[in-house]
């Protein structure tokens, strides 16, 4: 039995939820519910196809029905089974599962059966006008559209042309078959749409040479769901106004009271990033980016790699909603969703990214000293780990100042700073170089502040994280930030690519991070003290760490 929301729970419903709770009520399709996410596998999902699929498979799972997997393949000229495998991998890595995995390609001798029959009906005919002229003579929303000279050819006559495109008897972009609607219909998809295409020149992933006609998304996309039993149809709002063609096919065979029900939603769009796959495929083919995984892309496997998490892009969908109004959302949004989820779960550990040595003048040579430090103060049950505390040390550069102005609280000459997890400290001197670049900072050290001594407690107002110099180890951390600099460049009059950050990635070399990285493996996730979140990239080997900055503590852009 499906479970029903209570009525102190139904405010909180989004509509398309409501939709469904209301179709339950009323009995249709026996109380049976079936999605479906239905990608084109001509490219990687990104995060807005993420909001997608927690739809389709979050309605499923919450109504106790199920969501199947079908992949829209009706354009071989774009379709790879490298993007099949990859989706697939990214809706597991999100967390979901479907029932079944089927292929638009499974229905095509379905379909083409069903196109034949719209020929011998007289709803379907052969045009042989060019994709130009039937653009052309499709009038525009104010004015009607012109009749096909083709379009009143008798149904012998396009049942032998229909079957000599078939065969691959007529060349590429010769001959289309279209639906005989309505050439004067208000929704101009109603236009005499087209059903079939010819491609001969290219295999499909899957029949390869075997089929020489491909059904157009419009006439499979709604049969694929009446053939499979979905119940609910989701799209983005794009389609809503393919809804009524949608409908209109179905009606045209369907022999009982079925129907699958599409209802539309809102995309997801956000802030500093394109969605455009034309303009994400440009920016890999052209090298702007590194690949699809780069972790300034947009995609599932960008992210991933960035270190974001499953269940922070399903927070950050669950916070956005679904509407049936368009917006651009705020990609500090999903930079916090991702905080709050690492800030639970990630250990930390202290990194310097560009290091100053410290000597501690007072401190026995050759002499190493245990401390502790806490994993993560956010789970009581995270523990501790050990941290070595010597005589030499690095601190961030940005740490140190010769002279500071008044409201510093780092260190400077004659000042004092608290080491995390050790000792009060309080510089002496410098040593630089013949450039006058400080290259030293040499300090003393108070053995008496060290917790659960009696000045542990004494108060100074500066925290300094520190890794110990003789058993850190060396990485390079990529700084990735947001890839473009204007809010909106998808509604940029310049180029797109103009529009790219120059700072949205940079590498930093011979950074000194605790020990306790040294057998990190890729994807494993870290919030460096003070300086932010970070994940192991997979191009680390080993002896030759690389660190991806996921985000950073705190939300910089609002400073900017």
């Amino acid at each position: 039995m499906t479970n029903l929301t209570s009525e102190q729970d139904k405010k909180s419903l989004n509509f398309i939820e409501q939709i469904v709770e209301t179709d339950l009520q009323q009995g249709l399709n026996d109380g049976r519910i079936q999605t479906r996410f239905p990608p084109e596998p001509n490219g990687y999902l990104h995060i807005g196809h993420a909001k997608a699929i927690c739809l389709d498979f979050g309605i499923a799972q919450k109504y106790k029905g199920i969501c199947n997997l079908r992949f829209d393949d009706t354009n071989p000229v774009k379709e790879d089974v490298e993007y099949v495998d990859s989706i697939k991998e990214d809706i597991e890595w999100l967390g979901f599962r479907w029932a079944n995995v089927y292929y638009a390609s499974d229905y095509f001798k379905q379909l083409h059966d069903l196109a034949i029959r719209f020929i011998k009906d007289g709803k379907a005919y052969v045009d042989e006008q060019t994709s130009e002229e039937i653009a052309k003579q499709k009038g525009t929303p104010t004015t009607a559209g012109t009749d096909s000279p083709f379009r009143n050819r008798s149904v012998e006559e396009n049942l032998d042309l229909f079957e000599k495109m078939t065969k691959g008897e007529v060349a590429d972009g010769k001959m289309v078959l279209r639906a005989k609607i309505d050439m004067a219909h208000p929704n101009m998809h109603f236009r005499d749409p087209i059903m079939y295409r010819i491609i001969t020149s290219h295999p499909h992933h899957r029949t390869g040479y075997q089929w020489k006609v491909y059904p157009m998304y419009d006439f499979a996309h709604g049969q694929s769901d009446y053939f499979e039993g979905v119940t609910h149809s989701l799209c983005t709002l794009e389609f809503e106004v393919h809804r009524p063609l949608y409908d209109w096919y179905i009606d045209q065979f369907a022999d009982s009271s079925y129907r699958p029900k599409q209802r539309e939603f809102n995309r997801l769009n956000l802030t500093y990033t394109v969605m455009s796959k034309r303009k994400l495929l440009q920016l890999v083919e052209e090298g702007l980016v590194s690949g699809w995984d780069d972790p300034r892309m947009p995609t599932l496997c960008g992210l991933r790699r960035r270190g974001y998490t499953p269940k922070a892009i399903r927070d950050f969908v669950d916070k956005i909603g679904y509407t049936k109004f368009e917006a651009l959302n705020d990609i500090s949004l999903l930079e916090s969703a991702v905080r709050d989820d690492l800030n639970k779960t990630a250990q930390r550990v202290a990194a310097i990214l560009n290091p100053i040595k410290v000597t501690i003048t007072n401190y026995p040579e050759g002499t190493t000293e245990p401390l502790l430090a806490e994993n993560n103060p956010e789970d009581p049950n995270a523990g501790m780990r050990r941290i070595e505390f010597s005589r030499n040390i690095y601190i961030e550069r940005d740490d140190f100042m010769e002279n500071p102005p008044k409201d510093y609280f780092r260190l400077s000459l004659g000042k004092e700073v608290r080491l995390k997890n050790a000792y009060i400290i309080k510089c002496t001197d410098i040593v630089k170089d013949e450039n006058g670049n400080v290259v030293e900072i040499l300090c003393t050290y108070d053995p008496d502040t060290k917790s659960g001594m009696p000045q542990a407690n004494r108060k100074v107002k500066g925290t300094l994280h520190w890794v110990s110099a003789h058993n850190c180890i060396d990485a390079e951390v990529r700084l990735y930030d947001r890839l473009f600099v204007v809010e909106n460049p998808s509604d940029d009059e310049r180029d797109f690519r103009s529009l790219i950050n120059p700072d949205s990635k940079k590498v930093m070399t011979g950074c000194k991070l605790e020990p306790c990285l040294r057998d990190a493996k890729p994807m494993d996730k870290f919030q460096f003290i003070r300086l932010g979140y970070f994940c192991v990239d997979k191009d680390s080997k080993e002896g030759a760490l690389i660190v991806n900055r996921t985000a950073t503590l705190k939300d910089g852009w609002k400073k900017k």
